[in-house]
């Protein structure tokens, strides 16, 4: 991981940037002790208003007591909450970065009368590269869908291919050719985010996470490396199809999110839930990898 050298900024914390070859982004801050102190005593002043200590009226027991009912990783959180949210927001725009998943903390170093060392881990969106993928996936030709039962007398020679085994060819076909480095905690939050899905599934099943895996046969170490493999598959597809949705010019109206949210109106809860800034902003961007995916579809003979 090729560092940088360590800035200053205004703040007078100084911090380095290192970038790794699949996009990671650290930013390590070394905070001088004067800061720390300041803030400290800030933050002593705050806690010494809620905490009750016997013996003392509230909001006016001695700092030293008050301490003592804190934590030191309660403190150390405290401390870094009034510090660290500004000095990102200008460590990324001094380092012109735009991250598209929330910073992971690592306190390095946090030693009583020294400088403290706070390493931020981070990426922005990888590049895509499709090459000429409507060439690619015009040129698939669809062998005709393997017949089954459920289809009754219909012969084998006769079954056309249906959407779903169209779209099933697209999307195979851009994991394919696409030439992406996704960032390692892109992949992480994709992969955890599934395991505590899992997780979620399993506890409400009544089953420990030992018991699942020996049901399936399988370790937790085989089975994250499986949620890996699906977590990369899973974001080529994302990133590939929201290029082809930029090269396109794929604009979604605000009557195509309504109608989707209308389509959960069984469920008031989630419909209301869906309305938000930021859910709205999401669905947009699922329709228009949908339909960027129906234009690839039309593509294929």
């Amino acid at each position: 991981m090729a560092k940088n050298k360590p800035n200053e900024n205004k703040s007078k914390i100084p911090s380095a940037l290192a970038k790794s070859d699949d996009g990671t982004i650290q930013i390590t801050f070394t905070i001088p002790t004067d800061i720390i102190a300041k803030e400290k005593k800030e933050v002593m002043k705050e806690l010494a208003k809620e905490i009750e200590i016997p013996g003392f009226r509230k909001g006016m027991a001695p700092v030293e007591k008050v301490e003592e009912k804190v934590s030191k990783e309660s403190l150390y959180e405290k401390i870094l909450n009034k510090i660290l949210p500004l000095e990102l927001s200008n460590a990324f725009k001094k380092y012109n970065i735009k991250p598209v998943i929330y910073p992971r903390l690592e306190l390095l170093s946090s030693k009583e009368g020294e400088n403290w060392q706070i390493r931020i881990t981070t990426c922005e969106l990888p590049e895509v590269e499709l090459g000429d993928y409507k060439k690619a996936i015009s040129q698939k030709k669809m062998v005709n869908a393997i017949w089954t039962p459920e289809k009754g007398n219909e012969k084998k020679e006769d079954a056309k291919p249906t959407q779903a085994d169209k779209e099933s060819e697209v999307i195979k076909t851009l994991v394919e050719i696409a030439k992406i480095k996704i960032p390692k905690p892109l992949k992480d939050e994709e992969v955890n985010s599934r395991l505590s899905r899992l997780l979620e599934q399993i506890e409400k099943l009544g089953l420990t996470l030992d018991n699942y895996l020996a049901s399936i046969g399988k370790t937790s170490l085989t089975l994250r490396e499986e949620y890996e493999k699906e977590a990369s598959d899973s974001l080529t597809i994302e990133l590939a199809l929201n290029k082809i949705a930029d090269e396109e010019k794929i604009e979604i109206k605000e009557e195509e999110i309504d109608k989707a949210i209308n389509a959960t109106s069984g469920d008031s809860k989630l419909s209301e839930k869906l309305q938000n800034p930021e859910q709205r902003r999401a669905i947009a961007s699922i329709l228009r990898r949908r339909e960027a995916l129906g234009k690839l579809v039309s593509l294929i003979q």
